[in-house]
């Protein structure tokens, strides 16, 4: 009988453990465009006009309360630029100087280091935030703006400033480095600034004052001034009312005191001939405004008449500017 064998065999089976471990997370922060906007500009006053554009820094992905290193740029923006390389809002004829300031204060311009927008006065703004636990965290900025002062003889139209990419940011997680620090960079799209400046005219007069005289046998003449502003290319016309003398008009108006009354009459001319009117009655002075301060003289003249009693003599003439 012949012998048997038996034939076994060992399946080793092993067993293989994979770890498979979270993605590191990757940190990304957005910027969001400034939007604003100065409204209606009294130009003529040569005040600064002052305001503000929030805007903000959004920041994932993070570490756990990590400090991240933002470096905030604002560029000359894609508007053209002033004569002498100044930040402006332009409209189709001209343009109106402006800024953008770090602080309430504005005395320190936003600019850019030209890390991510082309290079703007001295720097940006420079600001770290703290993450949350989750990793992430928003920065809440403001744009300190300015139409700076002095611009009177700018023309009235809507003005704008476009950002282009601005504003833009640079950013890392904090280390020693002030900025620009960083090599990751987020900018932004659709940035607009606006501002309006109206057609408008300012007017003041001086007293007319004829003095004191014992007669009225001859002329008593004398002079006051009208001086107004208008904005630069707008047309503009200066009358003046008959007053306020019961009976008066253009021709003959009237000082009162009481139920007693004074003749006398207004004129464009030194000479006394042109009657100063109303816009029916009369003529009046016209031109065009600069945004500088112009002066009319109003001539004033007190014919022979007969004295009336002896009192104060007023009336109150109102001067009117149509533009």
């Amino acid at each position: 009988m012949g012998r048997a064998w038996l034939s076994t065999a060992i399946l080793l089976v092993a067993l293989l453990v994979v770890s498979i471990r979270p993605a590191k997370a990757v940190l990304n922060c957005s910027i969001t465009a400034i939007s604003g906007g100065y409204g209606a500009v009294d130009i003529l006053s040569g005040a600064v006009n002052n305001s503000t554009a929030a805007f903000s820094v959004s920041c994932t992905g993070g570490s756990s309360n990590a400090v991240i290193r933002l470096c905030v740029e604002i560029g000359l923006g894609s508007t053209a630029a002033g004569p002498t390389g100044e930040r402006v809002l332009r409209s189709s004829s001209d343009f109106l100087d402006h800024e953008f300031y770090t602080s309430s204060a504005r005395t320190v311009i936003w600019g850019s280091w030209g890390s991510v927008v082309t290079a703007y006065k001295s720097s940006g703004l420079q600001q770290d935030l703290t993450l949350n636990s989750s990793g992430t965290g928003t920065a809440s900025l403001t744009a300190f703006s300015r139409v700076l002062a002095n611009q009177q003889t700018k023309t009235p139209g809507s003005y704008t400033w476009a950002g282009g990419s601005s504003p833009a940011v640079q950013y890392a997680v904090k280390g020693a480095n002030s900025c620009p620090t960083g090599n990751k960079s987020s900018i932004s799209s659709g940035s607009s600034y606006t501002a309006t400046i109206n057609a408008n005219c300012l007017v003041t007069a001086t007293n007319l004052n004829f003095g004191s005289t014992s007669s009225l046998v001859s002329n008593v003449d004398a002079t006051s001034t009208v001086t107004f502003q208008c904005t630069n290319s707008t047309p503009y016309t200066v009358a003046l009312n008959a007053g306020t003398g019961t009976g008066a008009t253009i021709t003959v108006r009237k000082m009162t005191s009481g139920a007693n009354t004074i003749n006398y009459s207004l004129y464009t001319d030194s000479a006394r001939s042109v009657l100063w009117g109303n816009g029916t009655t009369g003529v009046t002075q016209s031109g065009t405004g600069s945004g500088n301060q112009l002066a009319y003289t109003v001539f004033g003249r007190i014919p022979p008449q007969s004295s009336p009693i002896p009192a104060s003599y007023t009336d109150t003439i109102t001067v009117t500017v149509t533009y």
